[in-house]
């Protein structure tokens, strides 16, 4: 997804559509993925996770070979994004199912920070990707290289421990967890979070651009404020593992704090105050996109008898906001102005900040008396 993003000029290029043709396309990725939540997190408990990560690495592999070679028109690009969001949706829930039935507890925390941290990271090496590859022998290749390395996931993954029978016959002994009205909310809160940090990945270097900081100099903040958003996910992983309890207060605190860095970007953004600006840029990228991992993990660790069919629940509130938080952000922008836009992506971390919590209220009241709650 990130390379598709950065490879967005020589592909609108090539194939001859305009921005909002782009735009479009890729809020149906995310709503592939949204559709194919789900059922891959109730599948991965079925038959276990790395079963579904094994093939999920194959068929994403196949679905970058796709685009590469098939996509001669924005209608075949879309139909293959789609098909590469219900593929991508399966990878998350089974790689959280592995972490938590492989990982012991008190390394968790760290193992999801990392994982996590691939995101921002997959951005960087997707911006990389740009001038090593896209501008000197095709953006195509780009994705020819990218399904190798796909396909080479498949090599370090290690083998399952027991047949599929057998773990099925185990499966069906574990007791499911609730998954009703506490999991909606907190869903409603993962989606507001996500909302605003769609504007941080998407927007970030056009509205530095628009405030009056230099091409060169935006690229090279987004590259520092992604790194921020690595080290930052990887550190409150660890942390977690430490602290053992109260992961969405923490969750709900690095969302007020971003908070800080939405309104420093919106004030940057009216006075063309750059260092305001991109002190805003940093605290935004690392609190207010760095809390993912440890979300997930305190998804898991209070559902530890189904995490991957919790978290694929939660992820379609992600997966959502993939569709609508850039749509919005770019229609505030056009029509009223970038500190209109930061604005309200602050106003939705707050309000996303407050409803963790009250999921959080939920949820512990949910599993009174089921220890532990580690939420």
């Amino acid at each position: 997804m990130f390379l598709v993003g950065a490879s967005a000029i020589e592909i609108r290029a090539s194939l001859h559509f305009g921005a909002t043709a782009f735009g479009l396309a890729l809020s149906l990725y995310y709503l592939g993925a949204a559709a194919g939540s789900v059922p891959f997190g109730r599948l991965a408990e079925g038959v276990g996770g790395l079963r579904v990560m094994r093939w999920a690495a194959v068929a994403a592999a196949g679905s970058l070979l796709a685009i590469a070679i098939l996509a001669r028109s924005w209608v075949t690009l879309t139909v293959l994004l789609v098909v590469a969001g219900v593929v991508s949706s399966s990878m998350q829930p089974a790689s959280n199912l592995f972490l938590s039935r492989r990982i012991p507890d008190t390394r968790q925390g760290l193992a999801f920070g990392i994982k996590q941290a691939a995101v921002p990271a997959a951005a960087l090496l997707g911006g990389l990707a740009v001038p090593a590859i896209a501008l000197t022998i095709g953006w195509r290749w780009a994705f020819v290289f990218a399904a190798v390395l796909a396909t080479g996931t498949i090599a370090i993954l290690p083998r399952t421990r027991s047949r599929l029978a057998a773990y099925r016959a185990g499966r069906t002994a574990r007791t499911a967890p609730p998954v009703g009205l506490p999991l909606v909310v907190l869903t409603t809160g993962f989606f507001l979070g996500i909302f605003a940090a769609n504007g941080l990945t998407g927007f970030l270097v056009t509205s530095a651009v628009a405030s009056g900081i230099t091409d060169g100099h935006a690229g090279l903040l987004a590259a520092a404020a992604g790194t921020v958003a690595v080290a930052v996910r990887v550190v409150v992983g660890y942390r977690a593992d430490h602290r053992g309890r109260a992961h969405f207060p923490v969750v709900a605190l690095m969302l007020v704090i971003g908070v800080a860095g939405y309104g420093a970007l919106a004030a940057g953004s009216a006075t063309g105050w750059h260092w305001l600006f991109m002190v805003g840029a940093v605290v935004a990228f690392g609190a207010g996109w760095g809390w993912n991992g440890l979300f997930n993990f305190a998804v898991v660790r209070t559902h530890r008898d189904a995490p991957a069919r919790a978290t694929s629940i939660t992820q379609v509130g992600g997966r959502l906001a993939g569709v609508a938080g850039p749509i919005t952000f770019g229609l505030v922008a056009t029509h009223a102005s970038y500190t209109a836009a930061w604005s309200m992506d602050g106003s939705a971390a707050m309000v996303g900040a407050a409803v963790i919590l009250v999921g959080r209220h939920h949820l512990v009241r949910a599993l009174a008396g089921i220890p532990p709650v580690d939420g």
